[in-house]
């Protein structure tokens, strides 16, 4: 497809042409690669920033810049690869970059499915938009270039959350399955791919579990039962806020259920627990379901929830420490109340410990009681015995004589343990949920 042209005052430039015309009113007409979520800007207006591509400039692209009155007339692209038509939008300069200014006076855009060659029809459109029959010709044109040439739409270099890495800021591809507002303007969202976030070294001393226990999820907020039923059975549910300096970021305009990719987020773990933020200028794309790495990743969750081995979190191959029985879960014991050995046992002997267990999925506190108690530590051993035996439990390093290095930096063993729920009040049967460890014998 060669430069565009026409005879009247609508001519599209290619956008390595129309790098070359600083200062002056241009037509564009791209593919979209990225697109960044609406906000408020400094002034009344509201304001994003979208990234397209062409066969002239296919990396890496060029900005556009929108403002407009309200969030709603902003452009909202569906799916990465969708093709946008801009009129009358200013080149202009930041610095060493290039990008191409919308101007709400007198600037236009429309945008196009990018994959529907039979209904040229856009599915969203400016005020100032006119459309012309001879326009379709470029439409198509990159739609033909974009099949024959593969061309890179921003789908490489993205992450899963079984490669994060605190403190980093990555690009994650993920599936959002629930958005909340956990608090006035303050947004929460969930997202999945199927894999499991890293363990991490626990940092908290055992000493603390009384007064200051490890929470059971990163932020100070608990999702209902029904919504929780709702998500995936199988790999981390990453908990993504919002930044407190981005309140008036539009967290509204995401789709829940939907494939994005995610660029440019921070990964961050608070008491041991996984959960990122949404940065001011975090860029955000929706994929389509059909998109080759969406079809890639469902097929690898497939085939791990097919398998009876992809169950187990991924870190605990080739295989969980064999330091405990009977098995139909495997997890990790992150904390534990009391924390001494010599206070498992109540004044008349009876056991009575919470352990607080976690796996890729979520955290929960779980009993050691009574008779399951004695079988697990396999009747009553010595205070000695005891602690040797906790310490093996939750990571703790002794030096060749028994005594513990460091109850601080933890790294507990995956186990495998059986676990039953049960309820304590007929009138609360969900909220009066408790879990308990049973048939399960610690062998160290």
């Amino acid at each position: 497809m060669g430069r565009r042209s026409s005879r009247d005052d609508y001519k599209f430039l290619q956008i390595i042409d129309a790098r070359a015309a600083l200062n002056q009113k241009v037509n564009l007409i791209g593919l979209v690669i990225e697109t960044g979520l609406p906000k408020q800007s400094k002034g009344t207006d509201c304001f994003c920033s979208i990234r397209v591509i062409d066969e002239s400039y296919p990396s890496p692209g060029i900005s556009i810049n929108f403002f407009a009155e309200t969030m709603d007339k902003l452009p909202q692209v569906l799916t990465v690869g969708d093709i946008i038509q801009l009129s009358q939008v200013v080149m202009k300069t930041h610095g060493p970059d290039i990008y191409a200014l919308f101007n709400k006076k007198f600037s236009s855009f429309a945008i196009f499915d990018g994959k529907n060659n039979s209904n040229l029809l856009p599915y969203q459109w400016s005020s100032k938009y006119h459309a012309r029959e001879q326009d379709k010709k470029f439409i198509l044109g990159l739609m033909k270039w974009l099949v024959d040439h593969k061309i890179d739409t921003g789908l490489t270099d993205l992450h899963s959350l079984k490669e994060i890495r605190e403190g980093e800021r990555f690009n994650l591809l993920c599936k959002i399955v629930h958005i909340c507002e956990v608090e006035k303007d303050k947004w929460m969202l969930l997202v999945w791919d199927g894999t499991d976030a890293p363990p991490v070294t626990i940092k908290t001393k055992l000493e603390e579990e009384n007064e200051n226990p490890l929470p059971l999820q990163p932020v100070d907020f608990t999702l209902q039962r029904d919504i929780l039923c709702t998500l995936p059975p199988l790999g981390t549910v990453l908990r993504v806020t919002v930044d407190r300096c981005n309140e008036k970021l539009g967290i509204n305009f995401l789709k829940r259920n939907r494939w994005v990719k995610l660029i440019n987020i921070r990964c961050e773990f608070h008491t041991a627990l996984w959960h990122a933020v949404l940065m001011p200028f975090t860029r955000v794309c929706y994929l389509s379901n059909e998109d080759d790495i969406v079809l890639q990743r469902m097929r690898e969750y497939e085939e791990r929830r097919k398998s009876k081995w992809g169950w187990m979190p991924l870190s605990s191959f080739p295989w969980p420490s064999d330091i405990t029985g009977k098995f139909h879960c495997v997890v990790r014991v992150v904390a534990a109340f009391p924390w001494l050995a010599e206070d498992f046992r109540s004044p008349s002997g009876v056991y009575r410990i919470r352990l607080t267990l976690e796996d890729p999925t979520a955290r929960i506190h779980a009993y050691l009681y009574k008779e399951d108690a004695e079988q697990f530590f396999d009747g009553y051993p010595s205070v000695y015995a005891l602690t040797r035996k906790r310490n093996l439990l939750l990571g703790i390093s002794e030096d060749d004589d028994g005594s513990e290095m460091n109850d601080y930096f933890r790294n507990p063993p995956w186990i495998r343990c059986c676990l039953k729920s049960y309820h304590i009040d007929e009138s609360d049967v969900w909220g009066s949920r408790n879990f308990r460890i049973f048939a399960t014998t610690l062998k160290a």
